[in-house]
């Protein structure tokens, strides 16, 4: 039975990989799975023939350097977010690993939904918050303090509070003080 669980589980992993598509520089490489990603899109890398076990891809497309680090296979493999703002088209990509360096190239696809020769409207990601969840404590976050703070009417409540207090404590004390004097 645990043999099969294994062999089943490697077929689906075999299965995912098959089909995921991903693009081989010939010369570099490089592999960027998903092969056409869009703008604001997560893509994995992977480096193949890199003796170092830690590299950094560079690209325009990508939002940061990404980090690539030594996998289960010996390759190095990373990730990295494609820019938002990017037009469909084929990005360089850089790796330096050591002395070495591989190249290889990201093709952009264009934003989801549009058409072919037209531009896209609006952002492809937001571009400010939205007031949405947290029960309403979005406009609580732009109160200012000053108006928020303890009015008149807190502090004379705490003043009255405060004389109470005071007024109680005196009281114990002076009881205490005249059963101590008794004689018993």
């Amino acid at each position: 039975m645990g043999s099969l669980r294994v062999t089943l589980c490697a077929m689906a992993a075999l299965g995912a990989v098959a089909a995921t598509p991903a693009a081989y520089a010939a010369d570099g490489g490089v592999s960027v799975s998903p092969s056409s990603p869009r703008p604001g899109g997560e893509i994995a890398l992977r480096v193949s023939g890199c003796p170092e076990r830690a590299a950094k891809a560079v690209s325009e497309a990508f939002v940061a350097d990404a980090r690539l680090t030594v996998g289960t296979d010996g390759t190095l493999t990373g990730e990295s977010r494609v820019r938002s703002t990017l037009k469909a088209g084929t990005y360089d990509v850089k790796v330096a690993c050591g002395e070495l360096s591989r190249a290889g190239a990201v093709t952009v696809a264009g934003p989801q939904g549009a058409r072919h020769g037209a531009e896209p409207s609006g952002h492809a990601s937001p571009v400010a918050p939205v007031p949405a969840g947290g029960g309403g404590t979005a406009r609580l976050a732009v109160v200012d303090a000053r108006e928020a703070g303890p009015g008149t009417a807190h502090t004379v409540t705490g003043l009255v509070l405060a004389g109470v207090a005071a007024t109680a404590v005196a009281r114990r004390r002076a009881r205490r003080s005249r059963e101590q004097r008794r004689p018993h």
